[in-house]
């Protein structure tokens, strides 16, 4: 819609991408703009890349994804079948997302997602040992989701707050991938960001 005839719109596709049948993959809507696909991904059947969309390295997009414009999917990112996201929503790294879901909000790196209106549902274990992440980061990960997401503390406070607790934490302050994790659950509320998908915070009651 936002297409002007004659306008110059562009389309980078990096190295070592396997684009399978049926697929579109638009470019971007204005001149000014680019969509783009990295390194070394594996596109199946059916899927759609809409315009603007910025799709990083190693993912894998099963048959029927559907992304619309402005998506971002960083990187080993991989969605199961039939997987819809809304425009402008962030796939964060090493995340995956279950077969059918609708993604209208941001997933957070290392997260596992699904639902109709996907949910969080726990950290993407098996794709964490799949890619080679320590017993240690992996621990260290949990501990972490369960503080931010499953306290039973019934003072703990709001999200911002479990997150701040979080990153002052001596067990988490020296640990780079919880530092990502909680980054990237804070850049999905800055500024125009769309937020994270839903999830349940536990209580006492």
């Amino acid at each position: 819609m936002k297409f002007k005839p004659g306008d110059e719109c562009f389309l980078y596709i990096g190295d070592n991408n396997d684009i399978r049948e049926h697929t579109s993959i638009h470019r971007s809507a204005k001149a000014t703009e680019k969509t783009v696909i990295g390194d070394n991904n594996l596109i199946m059947g059916s899927c759609h890349i809409a315009h603007d969309c910025k799709i990083g390295n190693n993912n894998i997009l099963a048959n029927g994804t559907l992304l619309a414009g402005h998506v971002i999917v960083q990187d080993h990112v991989h969605t199961a079948g039939a997987t819809v996201v809304h425009q402008f929503c962030r796939i964060g790294s090493f995340s995956f997302i279950g077969g059918g879901s609708v993604i209208s909000q941001d997933v957070p790196m290392y997260t596992m997602v699904s639902g109709e209106r996907a949910e969080l549902r726990g950290l993407n274990i098996e794709g964490l040992r799949r890619h080679s992440f320590s017993d240690a980061e992996i621990r260290s990960l949990r501990s972490a989701y369960r503080k931010i997401f499953m306290s039973s503390n019934s003072d703990s406070g709001g999200l911002d707050q479990r997150l701040a607790e979080v990153e002052q934490l001596d067990d988490f302050v020296k640990v780079p991938v919880v530092s990502s994790m909680v980054q990237s659950i804070r850049d999905s509320f800055a500024g125009s960001s769309r937020g994270i998908c839903r999830y349940r915070h536990r209580n006492g009651s």
